[in-house]
Parts: C-alpha cells; structure tokens; sequence
C-alpha cells in the first residue's frame, strides 16, 4: 500500500506536457484504426472502478458496529478477572463458599462464550479488512493504470482524476490503519482474557472438586479448644471482600440478564393469563361460577400469584446464582407467604412460620456482620441448635401437622435432621459440611413450603381457564372438578418435586456431579450388533411422545371441554380438538425422532419389524387405527352425532385412535374398535342437522265440532317454538265413524336429543286444548 500511495503522489506532482500544435485537417481514417488502443472512456471506467474499491473502507469499517462495545466489554471483564484472580490468591477461603464457587464457574462460563463471541467477530472484522487490503493491492497490477503512470501526456489529461485519488486513498489509508490496530489490540486483549479465564475455570472446578473431600476433612480445630495463632481477617479486608463480591454478583447479573427476563416474560404470561381469564367472567356477569372453587391464591387482580411464581421459578432459570440473590429471592417468597399463610394456618403453626423467617435471616446475618471466623462458629452453632428445638416443636404436633400439612411434616424432618448434622460438622471442626447442611436445612424447607403453594396456585389457574372457557361458549357451569383437579395436581407435583431436587441438591453441592454422572450414563454409545445408540436418545424420543400424548389427552381442558354432555353440541370444536390431537401425536413422533438424534435408516428398520409384527398378529390393532384416522378426517360421523351402529344407538361422545364410544340414552358408554364402526352401515340421525320427526297418534270420542280440530292442533304445535317453523306440520284424521276418530299428527323437533321431551310437550298442550273443549280423548 505504501508503494501505491507514493507512486499516486509521483504522478500528481509531475509536470505538464506541453500542448501540441495544431496540425492540418487529415483525412478520416477510423475504418483503419486499431480497437485495441484503449480511449478516454476506458481510461475514465477504470478509474471509477477503482473509486469504488477506495470508497469500500469506509462502508467495511462502518459495518465494525460493535467494536466499541466490545472495547467496553472487555475492559468490564478486566475488572471481574483481577477480583477473581484476588479471590484465589487470597490466603483467606471464608469468602470461596460453596454458592460463590458456583457462582464464579457460571460466571466464568459466561465470560468465556463472550469471550469466543468476540473472537469470532473480530475475526469476521479482520477477515473484511484483508479482502480490502488485497483489492487496493491488486491495484498496482492494473494496465491501464500503469500506462496512465508512464504516459506524462495521459497524466497531463487526467489530472482531476488523479488528485482526487489521491484524496480518497489518503482517507481509506488511514481508516484501515487504524481499523487493523483496533481489531489487532481487541484480538490480544480477547486472547489474553480467554488465557485468564481457562486458568481460572480450572481452578474453580479445582476448588469445587476439593470441597467433597475438604468438608469430610477435619478443617479447624474442635470448637472448644482455642486456636495458637490469630488468621482470622481484618475488618477492613472483610469489607473489601464484601465489595468485591457484590461487584462480582452485578457484573454476573449484567451478563445474565437473559435469564432473567425470560423468567419475568414468564410471570407477566401468567399475570395476564388470570387477569383475562376473570375479566371475560366479569364481562359476562360470571364471576360467581367459580365460588364454588374457593379459590386461596388466585384473584381478579393476580399479583402476589404471580410473583409467587416468578420466585419459584428463579432457582430453574439461575441454578448458579450468587447467594445473595438466592437469600434475597427466598426472603421476598417467605414475606409473601406470610400474608398467605395469616388467614389459612393455624395461629400457633403461623407464629412458627414467623420464627422460622427469623431463623432464616440469621443465617446470612453471621455472614454480612463479618465476624470472626471462632465467634461465627459459636453463632451458628447456636442457630443450629435453636433450629433443632424449633424442628423438634413443630414436629411435636405430628397429628395436626401430617394429616393437613404431609409434605411440611416430612420437610421439618429433614430440616431437623440437617440441622442436627450441621451441629456435629460444626463441633469436630468440619466447617465447609457444616455450612453446606446449615444451608440445606433451611432452603429445604422453605422451598417444601413455597411449592405447596405453587402447586395450588397453579391448580386454581387452571381450574380458572377451564371454568372461563365454559362460560365463553355457553356450557353449563357444572362439571366434575374433583378428577380434574385431581390429574393437574398430579401433573404440577411432578413439575415442583423437579425443582425442589434442583435446589435441595445445588445446596449439596451434589448438582454438578449428578449432571455429570447421569450424563456420562446417558451419552455412553450402546452396541447391540450393528445397532448403534445411547440411553439420552431413547430417553429424548420416549420424552417427546410422553409429552406428545399429554398434550393430546389434556389440551381439551384448556378449551373447557371436561368429556361430559355440555360440548356435545359444539361439534365444530370437538372435531378440531379431535384433528389437533393426532396432528400432535403425529407431529410428536417427527419431532422425537428429529430430537433423539436416531438415524432414519435405523428407524426403517424397527418399521420393518413392526410390520412383521402386523403380518403376525397385530392386523386389528393397524386396522383400527387405519380406521381411527379415517373417521377423523372423513367424518361420516362427530362427536355429538345421534348415530346407529349395528344394534346400538347414542350419541357420539369420543373418537379415538383404537376405539370410539356411544353414549346411549340409559346412560351406558359403549366401546366400539374403530374397524368394527367402519364395518357396520352407520345411520347418522344428525350429520346435516339436528332435526328429528315426531309422530303422535291418539283417538277421541266423535262429537259434534270435531272437523275444525285439524287447523287448531296446526296452531298449537306451530306455537311451540321447538318445533322446526319450516317443515310441513301433518295432521291427519282417519277412521272416522260415529263412536270415534283417529287423529295422526307428524312435525319436525329442532334437537333430536329431546324428542321425547317435545313430544311429551305438544300432546299436553293437545290434551288440554281437547279437556277445554269438552271432547274425550280414548
């Protein structure tokens, strides 16, 4: 580049060629000429093209968007690696506790895939001014250029040109110098850091790994005998250390606010959720069709609901959190709690609840006070067995306790046991394990507690949509809510047992070695002959059809049908529902099959197998299936049908894969296998309708005025607002004789399902006319 700018300043500053004379007039000599001689037009397109290749550096380097963020980045990631750096070549560990540890590993991950991220940007960056470098280089091969530098005349008539050239050269020069030095530095300062980062990540895990073996170790000195020298840490080091750690946990909340906000999009879901679910009962005057519910922690208004969430959820969405946020998130769950739980625990058992709170702030006061290491041990000491007897005292009332509050008794005594543990670690100088139980204890039990109410909270919710759903499309408020509530509950306990296991063994510090462990097993190949798997594919594939088949038997609930009579009607809804189910156990299967990883020529086989099977013995099963999906999609007949099938006769009131069921008039569900359905003529009483012919026939005594029956048995069924308007109403009079007549009468109903009512309807409304007018019916 160098040689190009200085060969450009040679030709702007050479001298002018002389003018030439002008000569006599020659004749046109064109047709001769030679086209290889290049013009002015070719000389001038050269040089735009190598306007556009100048005008390309500040265009590549203004697409550098985020080189001064990362400048930023960097220099706040400077700040956290020389604390941690401070942080293990200290001589102190009272601050690498087991949440620090965690925390400056997930700290650590994040600084490194920053660090990646910005590597591999810069390289793009640098990648970019290589190819403009190359193209301004391969200037210098240019023809016509270089004639224009030989010719004085040429340079004589391109003078504008060139000196604008110059400029813009000048410009792209000293951007892609300072460009490349920028991207230079941040490439060694990125490298520099990831060095840093890699070292300390060992050391962490290094830190973490000891632990186990540290904690069963003896690390101070029995708790009655007196230490031979004083290392305990000043106060101002203290301080300096507490400094450093909240610098530490915003930094580390900087970086991962992501998780964050995916767990305050969460909550704000499930505010609005409720808040719509009871705004549609308001606005249709409906809010007394969920008293009977007796709902504890949801409301029209749903914030203490949904922030009970949200602090419920934070452990799953930041396992690795500093301790800080852990005790604070715990302590806004418990003072949320404590307004939930004034009106609904007993007043003894509230208090209690109260002195746990207490216990609780306790335990990182001995830790923010920065006492003495020897006075912090006789603190806690003191705690622990404070929180024995407070164990021991609730777990006294056994009776009231577990047979209301099952899961709470059996949390208090694990607490109890912990807390005891902790008390023996602390006496024979096992500090770390001490710890580690003191910790466990507590978020152990208030965890148990917080995800009881959890489980509730999100039981109602659904109760809730359920109840909303029903109301919007005008079904009856009734509905068996003890199954129901039942199958969630069930399914929301799952969901709470996984996060309890997720917190109980991060405070053992027994997370990362589990995931570990169970990831070893389930990654480890697999060889039976020349089929090849791990346990994580079967267990992503069985996963995925797991959830697959839940949420095709469940999603109806969303929608408020509960299986019963109500929906029967809405017949469009439950043949979309019925579509949607097998489009998700189909999706389900694709998606677990894509998921697990499974090779397809593997799948073909096992599809080989099973058809096999079918030739073997499984031809009813395929072909009810077959059949499932053929009543589905060609619908001879839908749930809420009035059908005949063979012998029997109801409604329709499920489709499945395998087998459908008839709800008949006495109440009997009859199962039906799909192929059995499809081999039978159906006789659909309402596939285009839901109209039914009645007929009544009775006889009365002939007396005079009975020929203008007829119109007035016309006007009363007409009147009656069940009967189809637009059909032909029948009444016919036959056998007539001087003792008696026969009166037949045929008319449309509107519901088939209430035949038997209309009928019974119109032949009263007819006997009463007939009693009034003094004629006796036989």
């Amino acid at each position: 580049m160098k040689y190009t700018f200085f060969l450009i300043l040679a030709i702007t500053f050479c001298g002018t060629v002389t003018a030439q004379k002008p000569g006599r007039k020659m004749a046109d000599s064109t047709l001769f000429s030679d086209d290889n001689i290049p013009t002015r037009s070719d000389y001038l397109t050269q040089f735009e093209k190598v306007f556009q290749i100048l005008n390309k550096a500040p265009l590549v380097i203004g697409s550098f968007v985020r080189i001064d963020d990362f400048q930023e980045k960097l220099n706040e990631s400077d700040s956290a690696l020389a604390i941690l750096k401070e942080k293990f070549t200290s001589t102190s560990d009272r601050t690498l506790n087991i949440r620090n540890l965690q925390m400056y590993n997930t700290l650590l991950d994040e600084l490194d895939r920053n660090m990646n991220d910005y590597a591999v940007h810069l390289n793009e960056y640098d990648t970019k001014l290589e190819d403009l470098k190359k193209e301004i280089r391969d200037l210098r091969k240019d023809t016509l250029l270089r004639k224009v530098f030989r010719d004085s005349s040429l340079r004589q008539s391109f003078i504008p040109q060139l000196q604008q050239l110059r400029t813009k050269f000048k410009r792209a020069d000293s951007l892609i110098r300072h460009s490349t030095a920028q991207v230079n530095d941040l490439k060694a300062h990125t490298s520099a850091n990831t060095i840093v980062v890699e070292e300390l990540l060992y050391q962490t895990d290094a830190s973490l790994a000891s632990v186990g073996s540290k904690a069963f170790g003896k690390e101070r000195r029995y708790i009655w005998e007196q230490p031979t020298a004083r290392n305990n840490m000043s106060r101002g080091a203290f301080r300096k250390s507490v400094n450093n750690e909240q610098q530490l946990a915003q930094y580390y909340f900087t970086n991962t606010r992501s998780k964050r906000f995916w767990l305050l999009l969460t909550g704000l879901a499930f505010f609005f959720w409720i808040w719509n679910n009871f705004r549609s009962l308001k606005k249709r005057k409906k809010l007394s069709a969920v008293d009977g519910f007796n709902f504890s922690y949801v409301s029209p208004v749903p914030v203490i609901a949904t922030l009970l969430l949200i602090l419920n959820l934070a452990p799953i969405f930041d396992v690795h959190a500093p301790a800080i946020y852990i005790e604070t998130t715990q302590f806004l769950l418990m003072i949320l709690l404590t307004f939930a739980f004034y009106k609904r625990l007993p007043k003894d058992l509230f208090w209690g609840w109260c002195i746990f709170i207490l216990l609780f702030l306790l335990l990182p006061g001995t830790r923010i006070l920065g006492l003495p290491l020897r006075l912090m041990r006789w603190a806690t000491l003191a705690l622990d067995i404070a929180s024995i007897f407070f164990g021991l005292y609730i777990l006294s009332r056994s009776k009231e306790v577990k047979s209301k509050y099952k899961l709470v008794f059996y949390a208090t005594g694990l607490y109890t046991f912990f807390n005891f543990l902790a008390v023996i670690c602390n006496i024979f100088g096992r500090v770390t394990l001490s710890q580690i139980f003191a910790a466990t204890a507590v978020y152990a039990l208030a965890q148990t507690a917080s995800l009881a109410v959890f489980v509730q909270t999100i039981t109602e919710a659904f109760l809730l949509q359920i109840q909303s759903s029903r109301i919007r499309k005008n079904y009856p408020e009734e509905f068996e809510v003890k199954d129901i509530r039942k199958s969630i509950h069930r399914l929301v306990i799952v969901f709470a047992a996984l996060l309890w296991y997720i917190v109980f063994t991060t405070n053992l510090n027994l997370y990362d070695a589990l995931n570990d462990m169970l990831s070893a097993l389930f990654t480890a190949p697999i060889n039976i002959g020349s089929f090849k798997f791990t346990l994580s594919e079967i267990a992503i594939f069985l996963g995925v059809i797991w959830v697959a088949n839940f949420l095709q038997r469940y999603i109806a609930y969303f929608f408020g049908d509960t299986g019963d009579d109500a929906a029967f009607d809405d017949k469009g809804q439950r043949s979309r529902l019925l579509i949607t189910r097998l489009i998700l156990l189909i999706l389900g299967f694709l998606v677990a099959v894509a998921a697990s990883g499974l090779p397809i020529d593997k799948i073909t086989v096992i599809l080989g197998a099973l058809g096999v099977g079918i030739g073997l013995g499984l031809q009813s099963i395929v072909n009810n299936f077959v059949s499932g999906i053929i009543l589905i999609f060609d619908r001879p007949l839908r749930i809420g049908d009035t059908v005949e099938i063979g012998d029997k006769k109801g409604r329709v009131k499920e489709i499945g894969i395998r087998t459908s069921t008839l709800l008949t008039e006495d109440g009997a569900e009859v199962i039906m296998p799909n192929g059995d359905v499809l081999s039978h003529n159906i006789v659909n009483w309402t596939l285009s309708n839901n109209h039914a012919r009645v007929a009544l026939s009775f006889s009365i005594e002939r007396a005079p005025g009975t020929d203008v029956l007829k119109p007035e048995i016309l006007d009363i069924i007409k009147s009656n607002e069940k009967v189809v308007e637009k059909r032909e109403v029948e009444v016919t009079v036959s056998n007539i004789n001087s003792k008696k007549t026969d009166i037949r009468i045929l008319f449309w109903c509107r519901d088939i399902s209430k035949v038997s009512a209309i009928s019974e309807e119109v032949r009263n409304a007819i006997y009463a006319h007939l009693e009034k007018k003094g004629i006796i019916i036989l």
